[in-house]
């Protein structure tokens, strides 16, 4: 990434109608003068591609050497913010900061960044079983809100696990809801989508991981059903919480030692005190 005034092939000079500019190749950029065109947007980017959005998320994948980058709207102020060096060539469309919120998805927190980029390759779960067994993984039963998926991103990042899995068809798509969510998790913690949950479970199991399903209703706590070996953490959607077949699949069910007075915690927070708890043994 880069802090110099000359990146991204943008210039504040007279150009053309509206403040566009043209590059060498015939290519228009608005610059600072320019008036994004239409309503507000719903964040969602051309085909192929995702739209990140937000000073983490947006930093953390520009640092990414997996992300192929198509183009970044920002204003001067916010890339200036940015820590490190962008290529000379990087495409940069500078905006104002009302116009940037015809990109993103209603009230969304831009803090002046927007970037649209592919979506990150696939991973597989042979991948991550063949890493290091030290560190938790952290598997998601139909948890479908991309703000507790990003938020559960973030607390996996912050304590070590080695990747997140989530089925397929019961699990939101990368968006810039869910790697705002995430704070520049989403590039950090490799994420598995898989087919069938329950055989993944036996995959894990037979690499020789304790597999705990978070449970409230579950005899013994967090702490107790900790093993020593390596552990794979199972939260399932609130509210319903794990689907039977899925709590069959598990080595040991655990609660999390909550005050009575509470009936149960967000999934995102409740991940987050089990990572700790893991991470604390």
């Amino acid at each position: 990434m880069a802090r110099k005034d000359t990146r991204g092939p943008v210039s504040d000079g007279p150009g053309l109608a509206g403040g566009e500019q043209e590059r060498p190749d015939g290519r228009l950029l608005r610059g600072r003068a320019g008036r994004m065109r239409g309503g507000r947007g719903s964040g969602q980017a051309s085909k192929g591609a995702v739209r990140l959005w937000g000073h983490h998320a947006v930093e953390a994948a520009l640092k990414n050497p997996e992300r192929r980058h198509r183009k970044l709207w920002a204003t001067r102020e916010a890339i200036a913010g940015l820590d490190g060096e962008l290529p000379a060539d990087f495409i940069v469309e500078y905006a104002q900061a009302a116009d940037l919120g015809r990109l993103v998805a209603r009230d969304a927190p831009h803090q002046g960044l927007v970037l649209e980029c592919d979506a990150l390759e696939d991973v597989w779960l042979d991948e991550v079983l063949s890493g290091d067994a030290a560190r938790p993984l952290v598997l998601l039963d139909s948890v479908t809100d991309p703000h507790n998926v990003g938020a559960i991103l973030r607390s996996a990042a912050a304590f070590g696990a080695c990747a997140l899995v989530t089925q397929d068809r019961h699990a939101p798509p990368e968006s810039g809801v869910l790697a705002k969510s995430a704070s520049g998790a989403l590039e950090i913690v490799p994420w598995v989508r898989v087919v069938n949950l329950a055989r993944a479970l036996e995959e894990i199991a037979e690499a020789g991981y304790w597999r705990i399903g978070l449970a409230g209703e579950a005899k013994a706590t967090i702490a107790e059903a900790l093993p020593v070996g390596a552990v794979a953490l199972v939260l399932g959607a609130e509210g319903e919480g794990l689907r039977k077949n899925i709590a069959e699949h598990c080595d040991a069910l655990a609660r999390l030692p909550i005050n009575a007075a509470m009936e149960s915690l967000n999934v995102s927070n409740a991940a987050a005190v089990a990572l700790y708890a893991i991470a604390a043994r």
